[in-house]
């Protein structure tokens, strides 16, 4: 960016400079990244275009959009992306919560029409730990355990459920899926890895460049961590318990076929805002 001196010369600057950097929407991320850099509220940015940024603001700023126009996704940037009506600090250790996993949380709510339960939870690659938090907060009586093989990434899922209010009722645990664990869960949810690896080098490069691979790889046909999850579950999930994960388009199918193998029962399929079939819930099936 060249020196610009009020909000709206440096507002105008910084969208042009997006969209010929490929942004998709150029305006609401140069307000994003104006509003981070500034501490302003968004709505400032449009409403008092004369007023002036400060010079070592500018200077912020002008990083901020290097980093962006090189593809760094945004939530990467400013350090949070929010999920659920919730406020969420992420890195490059965590995958970024995107809309389409608010199915899962949808699906699950759906199956609890008793919002005083107590349900205890397993979130399976908590990542982050939105999924997890995401539904202690509707169900306020409700525990829950996230597990993830990354220590700094269970680090950041330890910080949002403190900054939440919810590290009485979420635990955060350095563990290799449910390997070791003990005891049983009434509810089992996870968004695992379910790319296929050799379909990696193909997605958008602030993806493939910048998320974490052990969070997108699900192996050679994109289903590996749905066979550990399907032969490991059956020890911690009650009879009357739920099994959610999220999955990618097209997998519902073979989904399906590897939790029949494994005596899992499948209870309902839910479509994401586009209409993409997004959740798979699934019960022990009765013997």
């Amino acid at each position: 960016m060249t020196p610009a001196s009020t909000i709206g010369a440096i507002y105008q600057q910084l969208s042009d400079e997006l969209a010929a950097a490929g942004i998709e929407e150029p305006r609401l991320e140069a307000r994003m990244l104006m509003s981070f850099a500034a501490g302003l509220e968004q709505s400032r940015i449009i409403g008092y275009p004369e007023a002036e940024i400060a010079a070592d603001t500018a200077a912020k700023l002008n990083n901020l959009a290097e980093r962006r126009k090189t593809g760094e996704p945004i939530a990467y940037i400013t350090g949070h992306k929010e999920f659920w009506s919730l406020n969420f600090k992420v890195s490059e250790e965590t995958l970024i919560p995107r809309p389409d996993s608010e199915t899962l949380i949808e699906a699950v709510l759906a199956e609890l029409p008793d919002k005083s339960a107590s349900p205890r939870i397993l979130d399976l690659g908590t990542g982050s730990g939105c999924l997890l938090m995401a539904l202690l907060s509707e169900l306020p009586n409700a525990t829950g355990l996230g597990v993830d093989i990354n220590p700094e990434t269970c680090e950041i899922a330890r910080e949002n459920a403190e900054q939440l209010g919810l590290t009485s009722r979420a635990k955060i645990k350095t563990n290799d899926w449910m390997t070791g664990l003990d005891g049983e869960f009434d509810i089992i949810i996870s968004n695992p890895p379910y790319i296929v690896e050799s379909e990696i080098a193909a997605l958008e490069p602030d993806v493939k460049k910048f998320e974490p691979h052990l969070a997108l790889s699900g192996g050679a046909d994109g289903l590996s961590a749905y066979r550990l999850i399907a032969a490991q579950c059956r020890a911690h999930l009650p009879p009357n318990g739920l099994l959610a994960v999220e999955c990618g388009m097209g997998q519902v199918t073979d989904i399906k076929g590897i939790f029949e193998k494994n005596n899992l029962m499948v209870k309902n399929v839910h479509k994401d805002i586009a209409n993409v079939e997004r959740c798979i819930l699934a019960t022990v099936q009765k013997t």
